[in-house]
């Protein structure tokens, strides 16, 4: 084939049966795949025109109305925004996300209960440990940070909101496969005052446009529904082992604080679609094949959606250091700490200084061999 001469890419198709979960295959002179074990039967969308865009929010007001809700007392942190819980009989505190000072001035919330929670499974003492561990470990940390360390009482369990999703997705794609080839080529060098002739090998790539559709199935896709954490830090505390997910009681709560969910369910959706993407892209840049993948389009149809409101445990600590506020977490499944840290500038002059020093005394002691 001549070098840049169009030729469709085949694709490769493959998708589970969305009654019975088994493979479909293609039905021959159809253009639909068929399940062998159920008999059932799905269209293949031949261009973008035909993936379905459905509208979520419509769904939502249609599923969120049989969702089972609960009214609760809540507090809001007037510091951070945050809105959590106090337990019965204390009707003061401090917000467990920024330090601040709460006064009990609850007001009622009729949210989508949690439908499942993790429960807390690192104790406070074995958090702690995990936490002076954590602190002896940074560099150039202030030294009254780790005192901080050694009092009592810093460290707050706290239900962390989040949603999880499930969709099977149907996604057709336009792009290019990029095959490459070696080719001969000649140039000239100078060898030894003398102009020599050459052959090396160079790798070209020949690029052919690629279509087609590709199907994903996704399950627990996790958001997080809290804005009062510092979001890369939260992500860092996964994975969680969902698996281990128990139905929800209100005794899982006792002795322990609840924030309320700040992203809604339709909002949590969004980021959903943004993390199934990845996933997407990566399935159509294994469908296209070759050595290299561009992707100019994605149409994806999103289905059977279904979704579940659940609690993760966290111990967090939160404190002020120079008028700025540093947050700990601890995954208390795993023990896993994440968080933000101040920085000692004393110290990093220190170290700094002490490197000047170093680097003196290795050029000294070079000046002095000669």
């Amino acid at each position: 084939m001549e070098d840049g001469a169009a030729e469709p890419v085949p694709v490769k198709r493959q998708f589970p049966c969305g009654q019975c979960g088994a493979k479909l295959d293609y039905a021959p002179g159809t253009v639909s795949l068929k399940c062998a074990y159920c008999g059932s039967s799905t269209s293949i969308p031949q261009s973008e025109d035909q993936i379905e865009e459905l509208d979520f929010r419509e769904y939502l007001s249609r599923v969120a109305g049989e969702q089972e809700v609960q009214e609760h007392q809540r507090v809001n942190c007037d510091s951070c925004g945050a809105e959590t819980t106090l337990p019965p009989e204390v009707n003061a505190g401090a917000c467990p996300f920024c330090g601040a000072n709460l006064v009990l001035a609850p007001h009622p919330s009729r949210l989508i209960k949690p439908k499942a929670l993790l429960p807390f499974k690192i104790t406070l003492q074995q958090a702690s440990a995990d936490f002076r561990r954590w602190l002896a470990g940074l560099w150039f940390a202030p030294g009254d940070l780790k005192k901080y360390a050694r009092a009592e009482g810093r460290l707050n369990g706290v239900y962390i909101p989040s949603w999880t999703y499930d969709s099977d997705t149907t996604s057709f794609y336009r792009g290019a496969r990029g095959d490459d080839y070696w080719v001969s080529e000649t140039y000239t060098a100078t060898e030894n005052g003398r102009t020599v002739t050459r052959t090396r090998q160079v790798r070209k790539t020949r690029w052919r446009p690629a279509s087609g559709t590709v199907w994903n199935r996704f399950d627990d896709v996790l958001v997080l529904a809290s804005r009062s954490l510092p979001q890369v830090y939260a992500e860092r505390l996964e994975p969680w082992d969902l698996a281990n997910l128990v139905p929800y009681a209100d005794d899982f709560l006792s002795g322990f604080r609840a924030e309320s969910y700040q992203v809604d369910l339709a909002g949590g959706f969004e980021r959903a679609r943004e993390i199934m993407d990845e996933g997407i892209r990566a399935s159509i840049r294994n469908d296209i094949g070759g050595d290299h993948q561009r992707i100019d389009s994605v149409k994806t149809q999103y289905d059977h959606i279904t979704f579940k409101h659940i609690l993760l445990p966290v111990w967090m600590s939160a404190f002020r250091y120079r008028e700025k506020i540093f947050r700990i977490l601890i995954n208390a499944r795993t023990g896993e700490v994440q968080g933000e840290r101040p920085y000692s500038a004393w110290k990093i002059a220190g170290a700094g200084l002490a490197a000047l020093v170093v680097i003196g005394l290795l050029i000294a002691l070079g000046i002095l061999r000669r």
